[in-house]
């Protein structure tokens, strides 16, 4: 190429020369080695031209309305699978920031985006959580209600928050507040209302709950709130561990089985029919208050003292459960050694199976006589 002076540039050095302009250089010559590899050189200056045009080019997502970013915010918070998946869309950017903090987003918060471990449970969480529940997430409402109720020591707000889950048809929400009818927890023994346990745990067990169905199963063969009705009930717990291998078997986690009964960590009441499964993972929240209480916090004494010192209230001896009483001598103790203590029958069935009937002995009463022997007292 001539130039308006005379002078002869070579084709590479042409090519240079208008690689420099195009990415704003300033206009030097150089020597032939410093523009070799024309094609890189060309191939950068295209692929420059394209990041400004996509850096500068319009966002396309300010150009979406808002009602349509919201419904795919909740089908993201519904499809969640950690609570970090909800912080992580408020990370985004300003826009969704604003708008992943609407009741639209917590109230579709899925089960798993609300499972808060009791190791990092702080203020912002029970905010979180509480946001959820202030949206109408009825889960929200059930785990902050039993955190409240249980390891808080909130009784009457806990219980209200597991009241409205359960005017929503939460089915856990409506075994629980049966247990606390059961027992009279938060309040005295008068106030058991063993009729009020029993309907609410025939709603559950209509919701699809397994514990409840066992548990009105074993209402009707004692007579437990219920008129007795041992053919009845034996139904109902064959029906439980029916519905037990279903749910067991459908599970994605855990597809495969094996018989007859093998060993490992296996559904206990499902050794009725010869099935070894894994068995199911406790509900979120029954894990918080297990690890809550395994780390010694919150309250675990009964205000009401016994000789100056406060008593130490009992767990349900069913490791998977983690309610502790909210008085002392609330939750039935074992017909036979009286060292267990269940909070429910459907507890009691479980850890039966699954670890007392082996550790199980009849409690000796011993008396101490004049000479320092141990009688036995008959």
């Amino acid at each position: 190429m001539r130039t308006r002076s005379g002078s002869l540039y070579s084709s590479s050095a042409a090519a240079g020369y208008s690689a420099t302009a195009v990415m704003g250089k300033k206009r030097t010559r150089a020597s032939p080695s410093a523009w070799s590899g024309q094609s890189a050189v060309a191939g950068e200056c295209s692929g420059g031209r394209r990041r400004k045009r996509l850096a500068g080019g319009p966002d396309y997502l300010d150009e979406l309305p808002d009602d349509l970013v919201l419904s795919i915010l909740a089908k993201v918070a519904a499809s969640a699978t950690a609570p970090s998946d909800l912080l992580s869309v408020h990370l985004t950017c300003k826009r969704l920031n604003g708008l992943g903090r609407h009741d639209m987003v917590f109230a579709n918060a899925s089960p798993a985006s609300l499972a808060v471990k009791a190791a990092s449970w702080s203020e912002s969480a029970q905010r979180f959580l509480k946001r959820c529940a202030d949206a109408g997430n009825l889960e929200a409402c059930y785990i902050v209600g039993m955190i409240r109720f249980y390891c808080l020591g909130h009784r009457s707000g806990g219980k209200a928050l597991l009241a409205r889950a359960a005017v929503g048809m939460h089915a856990a929400a409506h075994y629980s507040l049966a247990v606390i009818k059961f027992n009279g927890s938060g309040g005295t023994k008068a106030d058991r209302d063993l009729h009020a346990g029993a309907a609410l745990c025939s709603r559950a067990a209509a919701l699809g709950h397994v514990d409840a169905l066992r548990e009105l199963g074993h209402c009707y063969q004692d007579g437990y709130g219920v008129r007795r009705d041992p053919a009845e009930g034996r139904r109902l717990l064959v029906l439980a561990n029916a519905r037990e291998l279903t749910f067991a078997l459908s599970a994605a986690s855990n597809p495969a089985f094996t018989i007859p009964l093998g060993g490992g960590a296996c559904s206990p009441l499902l050794s009725d029919f010869g099935w070894s499964l894994p068995e199911a993972e406790p509900h979120a929240v029954n894990q918080f208050m297990v690890d809550w209480w395994a780390a010694d916090r919150g309250v675990c004494k009964d205000p009401a003292e016994e000789d100056g010192e406060s008593v130490e209230l009992r767990l349900c001896s069913n490791v998977r459960c983690g309610r502790r009483e909210t008085r002392r001598h609330e939750f039935r103790r074992c017909s036979v050694c009286g060292a267990a203590n269940y909070c429910s029958r459907a507890c009691q069935a479980l850890d039966w199976k699954r670890a007392h009937r082996a550790l199980c002995v009849p409690n000796e009463r011993w008396m101490i006589a004049g000479d320092g022997e141990a009688q036995p007292q008959y």
